[in-house]
């Protein structure tokens, strides 16, 4: 589900809004991956210049205040006179840009950006509007500053990340332009007729103080997950299917009498996935002598409902995240300036850990369904490994061993970080979240589970075709001939990475689940 690392193209679409109020997750996947660009609203700028206007006039006054008129952090106890206020915006924002490893992926950082610029936009941050309108004109541009892989500890927020974002406002650091191209942050503002923005009080600390990349994160996490679950949906369906399973444990009166709603979301989708099936029919007999399913199959809504009961909990966190001024200080709405602890990642930080939990779980429960496919003494009457000649072809045996090995890599990112806290800043900073750590393996979760699912749909799919004459259900059919469009059918043993690729590509862009949708409509 994730788009890869490369910038997107300057927007063609509707540009996204950003006033006082929070943006939405749906605005936060336009500008992360459909190149939207972004504007401010009149309520915005209006906010955004009478809290300067309040930050100015502290700045004039003789009595230190914190982020306005001090040093940061362990060194705030010191007042920095007038003169060298602007040095020290910079200082802050060039020594903070200490970001190690690779480069993070283009739609990782232009979620951060539009996540800290709608913070800038409440009015609670006391930039002048100019600094906004700047990281709105980068976003509409293309222009996308390079961050990189390691260097948030996720509190104070996601320090080094968001700094190498205002290094590029500045013109400073390098950053890449609608191409994609590798090029120094000033050129690229130039090219662009982007001014860089001398930052002045409070304005460096404002640009870095915020949870904004574990949270652009965790709502680009939110939506792929929501998908990926309606995909494991439909993959249980093809193997309860293709193993000779039943569908009447799914009844809604049996899922009603433990009323968790994810799972009664999950069994009415297997439901109809499985309507009509001819395979399935033909067991439905009182001389069958399967007495009950697995638990990989008989219990799949109750795992695939429990992710989705978490999801909806992380979407709950997420929200109320996004409608945050994450700042410190922050100007009040009755014109204080006060200091406060609101950059912590915590919230975001357990959350992202919760989804990395059900990916590792909702795909181990695939790989035993897919396991179950390739055991002779377990699959029903199919030929070992799924095998055209079995001894002479190995089938898709070592399929399930690629499986295998992503579910284990899986169950190490389940590992959480939230729990982890390295003391930074001379013990100023003595607790930290580690969220962005936590976002950042929740990215290579996805990936891994939509790779998971893709092997199953690819196994389930051949043993759907090994059942016949008996036909699938139309909906499960749909989703296997999507599959044979790019991939053939049983046959001798084939190079079969490529197939396994395809499969992830049909996984990852929604093309399977369109499949079964364009029979039963939507799925819940």
């Amino acid at each position: 589900m994730n788009s890869d690392s490369g910038t997107p193209a300057p927007a063609t679409v509707e540009p996204v809004i950003v006033g006082t109020g929070p943006v939405t997750p749906h605005d936060v996947v336009r500008v992360a991956r459909d190149g939207a660009g972004v504007e401010l609203s009149p309520q915005a700028l209006a906010a955004m210049a009478t809290s300067r206007a309040r930050i100015e006039a502290l700045a004039a006054d003789p009595e230190p205040v914190y982020g306005v008129s001090t040093g940061f952090g362990a060194l705030a106890v010191r007042h920095i006179p007038q003169e060298l206020r602007k040095q020290l915006q910079r200082s802050l924002v060039r020594s903070h840009a200490a970001g190690s490893g690779a480069e993070v992926e283009a739609e990782v950082v232009r979620a951060l950006m539009l996540l800290r610029l709608s913070t800038l936009a409440t009015g609670r941050t006391g930039v002048r509007p100019v600094v906004a309108e700047t990281y709105a004109a980068l976003l509409s541009a293309g222009i996308t500053p390079v961050v990189y892989e390691y260097g948030s500890l996720g509190c104070s927020g996601d320090l080094a990340p968001l700094a190498h974002v205002a290094l590029a406002v500045s013109g400073e650091g390098s950053v890449r332009d609608a191409g994609g191209a590798l090029v120094p942050a000033a050129q690229a503002l130039d090219a662009a007729g982007i001014a860089p923005v001398e930052l002045a009080e409070k304005e460096g600390l404002a640009l870095i103080n915020g949870t904004d990349g574990m949270l652009g994160m965790l709502v680009l996490a939110c939506h792929d997950l929501r998908a990926l679950l309606r995909l494991a949906d439909v993959t249980a369906a093809m193997s309860v299917e293709g193993l000779l399973g039943t569908d009447k444990v799914f009844a809604p009166d049996l899922q009603a009498l433990r009323p968790q709603p994810g799972q009664a979301v999950a069994a009415a989708n297997m439901t109809r996935l499985l309507a009509d099936s001819a395979i399935v029919a033909s067991h439905a007999t009182p001389d069958c002598t399967v007495v009950q399913d697995a638990y990989s199959l008989r219990c799949a809504p109750q795992v695939a409902g429990g992710a989705r009961d978490t999801l909806d909990h992380a979407e709950r966190v997420a929200g109320f995240e996004l409608a945050g001024a994450v700042d410190n200080p922050v100007v009040t709405l009755d014109g204080r300036v006060e200091s406060n602890g609101n950059f912590h990642g915590a919230p975001v930080a357990y959350v992202l850990d919760f989804l990395a939990i059900v990916t590792a779980d909702v795909a181990s429960i695939s790989e035993r369904r897919t396991d179950r496919f390739l055991d002779k003494a377990r699959n029903h009457g199919l030929p070992p490994f799924l095998a055209d000649d079995p001894g002479v072809d190995s089938g898709l045996m070592i399929a399930q061993y690629t499986q295998a090995a992503l579910v284990s890599e899986l169950k190490r990112l389940a590992a959480p970080a939230s729990v982890d806290s390295i003391p930074s800043s001379a013990m100023q900073e003595d607790h930290v979240s580690m969220g962005w750590s936590a976002a950042r393996k929740l990215r290579r979760a996805l990936d891994g589970l939509t790779r998971v699912l893709a092997i199953e749909a690819l196994t389930a799919a051949r043993a759907l075709d090994l059942r016949a004459p008996l036909t699938p259900a139309p909906a499960t059919a749909a989703v296997r001939d999507v599959l044979r469009a790019y991939i053939p059918g049983p046959g001798p043993d084939r190079y079969l990475a490529p197939d396994i690729e395809a499969a992830v590509r049909l996984a990852a862009s929604g093309a399977l689940v369109a499949g079964a949708e364009s029979v039963i409509g939507p799925l819940g």
